[in-house]
Formats: structure tokens, sequence, C-alpha cells
């Protein structure tokens, strides 16, 4: 038998799911301790934000397949379309965890700073063991603007609710990215490991040939043999070294192709099959938009 999928495609069906009371459309603040019913064993395919603020004293975290060096509290998001397992124990569903929850919709974003720039908050796309640890004081700073929100629900809805509640849930967006870049720091070594293991990984993958059959490799494969997500990955390489990973990739495909160059008996063609170009010209231009020149130039120089 198939597992029941619900969509929550509104901040009120949420409210509903769980028995919490709809004080705004399109916003809510939820503490979970307070839930007068639960829907458990089902998918929940979001049609919400939503960031879960949980104490993270009573459970293992992973980090990878390594464990999260902070155990005071957690915060993982959820984007529209993402599709959340909901399963509990009868003893969890008894005596649930202290975690509270901020869901808003996007219409609330509409015409506003903040849905211009929603999508430069990666970490909704992160999975969900790579969630945001935080220090105690990290936690309460969240909690505080959390309260500010819920008080601000509390009122009636007039003219200057819109800008109050999306200036509000950015500054938590905001803490958010700031407590992940400092996540990001704090994690030199592990990371540098997993930056290690990149290089590696890019190396034997042209060291195999695998390029001359799956092509030019993507920032998606290299997450997957680091047991990460492409966004979580993408942003802990951007930290280490200051480039995007795929451009790290590409930076690795120009130094072969400059190496390839220097053997004259080699053609073109040959060259850019071997780097995984479905046809010469994708080359070409790949290496005249990074050098400034074509790959024939280039050997001539």
């Amino acid at each position: 038998m198939s597992e029941e999928i619900i969509s929550i495609d509104s901040v009120d069906q949420y409210n509903k799911c769980y028995g919490f009371t709809t004080l705004h459309p399109y916003v809510s603040v939820v503490d979970m301790t307070e839930a007068k019913h639960w829907v458990n064993h089902v998918k929940l395919r979001y049609g919400v934000y939503a960031l879960w603020l949980k104490d993270g004293k009573q459970c293992t975290l992973r980090y990878g397949r390594r464990e999260y060096d902070y155990q005071d509290g957690t915060i993982v998001s959820f984007a529209p379309g993402q599709v959340v397992q909901v399963d509990m124990t009868d003893e969890q569903m008894a005596h649930p965890s202290h975690t509270m929850g901020l869901l808003f919709h996007p219409d609330l974003l509409y015409g506003t700073p903040l849905g211009k720039n929603i999508g430069d908050y990666h970490f909704f796309d992160y999975d969900s063991f790579e969630s945001l640890h935080l220090s105690e004081r990290e936690r309460q700073m969240i909690i505080d603007t959390l309260h500010s929100i819920k008080m601000e629900l509390e009122l009636p809805v007039d003219k200057h609710s819109q800008t109050i509640l999306t200036d509000r849930i950015k500054l938590i967006l905001d803490y958010c990215q700031r407590f992940y870049d400092r996540q990001f720091i704090t994690r030199h070594k592990v990371n540098s490991d997993i930056l290690a293991d990149f290089e590696r990984n890019i190396k034997a993958y042209f060291a195999d040939k695998k390029a001359r059959t799956e092509g030019l490799p993507s920032v998606a494969w290299f997450a997957d043999k680091a047991c990460l997500s492409p966004g979580y990955f993408g942003d802990l390489v951007r930290k280490e070294t200051g480039m995007s990973a795929q451009l790290f990739i590409q930076q690795h495909v120009l130094s072969l192709g400059k190496q390839m160059l220097m053997d004259e008996s080699r053609s073109i063609t040959q060259i850019a099959d071997d780097l995984g170009f479905q046809y010469p010209q994708h080359f070409t231009r790949f290496f005249k938009k990074l050098t400034g020149m074509t790959p024939k130039e280039y050997r001539i120089k």
C-alpha cells in the first residue's frame, strides 16, 4: 500500500492538519508542543516555505556521514515543491519535542524586496541532514524573532502588515545565512577534506576516461560522491575556494585542455572528445570564453 501524500497548498491547510489556529492567511508561527492532533506516516508536499527550529539534544544528527558538532538546536527548511516524510512513534506524539515552525506562503512575498531575492537563500535546497546547527545564543535570537512575528500576527491585518512580516521573515533568513556561513567556517577541517576529495574525484574522472563516454561532469555528480546535496556542496566549495563548484570544474578542464594542446600530434577534435565535449566547436567556445583565444590560437602562440 502506497503512503498517503498530503499537499500543503496553504498555511491554513497545515494548521488544520495539526489543530493550530490560523491568524493570517499567508503566515503562521507554530509550536508543536501545542498541536491538538497529528498526521503520521504520510508525505507532505509543501506548497509553502517552512523553517523548523528543533531542539537537537535528544537526537543523533549527522553531517553527511559525520556527526554534527553542535547539539543545542537545529534548523531545517523546505521550499514549495519539496516532499517531506513524516514518521513519528507513539512516544514522540505523546511527548513531542519542543519544535517551533515558521510557515509562509509565496504570495506573501509578491512585490516585496524579499520576493525578488528569495532565491538567494540556497539553504532551502539543502537536504535535511545538512541542517543548520545553532549555539544557544543563536537559537535564542531565532526564537525571539519568531515570537515577534507571532505578536504581529495577533494584530489586525492592515496596510503595514505585509512589510513588517516580510521584514521579520527576512531577518530570520539573514540570520540563517549568517549562521550557515559560521558553520562553514567552524567546519573548515571537514570541508577541506571534502574539497580535497572533490579535486581527487575530478582528476580520477578524466584519468579513468569517463568523460569520453559520460561527457563533462556535473556539480551534482561530485556532490553525490560527497553524499551532499548539490546546493550545500556548491556553497561549501564557494566558501572554501571563492569560486563556484562549476567554475572549479571548468578550471580543471581548462588546465587539462592546455596540457593536451601542447601535444601537437593530437587534433582539437580528439582533445574535445577526451574532455567530454559533444562537439569540437563547444570546446572552442569554452576555451575562448575562459582564455580569450581559441585552442588553435593558443597552440601556435
